[in-house]
């Protein structure tokens, strides 16, 4: 997992867009050199907007995007991260009063996370896949 990138305001095309060119392109070419890296992301409006297609389109000799089936978000490990996080939050006492506590806290959960759960995640990404073909892009239970 790469470092986790605080954001600030809503989420536009624009936005994500300067989180790709400079945080996820200069690590998907330093993890995978050779071009044989495999970025993930959801159907979010701004992960379909045409100038972020076409950014990735223009980069495709670097890494790869995965197709996205719509209305399958069984396939995105990152959910499982987020239920993760989220469940350690909420078991945090007292609770963040504030949303600059609440920033750093997800910060020190995400570089505290273990390395195994990652690694467990990427290897079920083939069973994930196989489940929603089989379901024809539909829910699976993964």
């Amino acid at each position: 997992m790469g470092p986790i990138v605080v954001v600030e305001q809503t989420m536009k095309a624009a936005n994500y867009l300067n989180i790709i060119e400079d945080q996820l392109h200069p690590y998907m070419v330093f993890v995978f050199p050779t071009g044989n890296g495999i970025f993930q992301q959801g159907n979010a409006p701004c992960h379909k907007a045409r100038i972020v297609l076409g950014w990735f389109e223009e980069h495709a000799d670097e890494f790869h995007l995965m197709s996205w089936p719509p209305n399958s978000p069984d396939l995105n490990p990152m959910e499982h991260i987020w239920d993760v996080m989220e469940r350690q939050l909420r078991a945090q006492t007292p609770p963040c009063p504030n949303i600059s506590t609440l920033r750093d806290s997800c910060l020190d959960i995400w570089y505290n996370l273990s390395p195994v759960m990652y690694q467990k995640l990427v290897a079920s990404m083939p069973m994930r896949v196989a489940a929603v073909l089989k379901a024809k892009g539909g829910a699976t239970r993964c």
